[in-house]
């Protein structure tokens, strides 16, 4: 097994490594699965190795009892609110939608779905702006592009 790059995110798992990769390649523009290598005990996946939006992932069947947690989460740039609405759908599906674009799938993995034009609304060179798009941002869960970029010209 290579490693293309030298820090790759591991997610660990009880059993659901191949199901969880297939579900997040299935909805994340860019992924694939690249490799399936099976337990040679039980011929179970053992490591899955998949690209996510172009970023090397490894999943892991661990087959202990490992949570998530919060403190690590995958970030994904919307080119739109189409986009958006889309990838929050699939990944809130079983999971629990949280606040200020995060979300937690039915994995029990944390995302934050934002616009990719966020960065700009967050811009330090404009403390006023960016204060009125984090209390729009603040007041969500799903994010709303439109609101978000109404509080950033300031039509709140």
């Amino acid at each position: 097994m290579k490693l293309e790059t030298k820090v790759t995110p591991w997610l660990g798992f009880n059993h659901q490594a191949e199901e969880a990769a297939r579900f997040y390649t299935s909805i994340i523009p860019d992924s694939r699965i690249l490799s399936v290598t099976k337990n040679p005990g039980t011929e179970d996946p053992l490591v899955v190795q998949f690209e996510l939006g172009g970023l090397p992932v490894y999943a892991l069947n661990a087959g202990q009892d490992w949570k998530f947690t919060t403190a690590f989460s995958f970030s994904v740039s919307c080119d739109d609110q189409a986009e958006l609405d889309r990838l929050w759908a699939a990944l809130s599906e079983g999971g629990e939608e949280v606040e200020c674009g995060w979300v937690t799938d039915r994995f029990g993995l944390s995302w934050q779905v934002v616009p990719a034009a966020l960065p700009k609304y967050l811009d330090p060179a404009t403390p006023e702006r960016s204060a009125r798009v984090l209390k729009a941002v603040w007041s969500m869960a799903k994010l709303d592009i439109a609101t978000i970029e109404a509080a950033y010209h300031g039509n709140d």
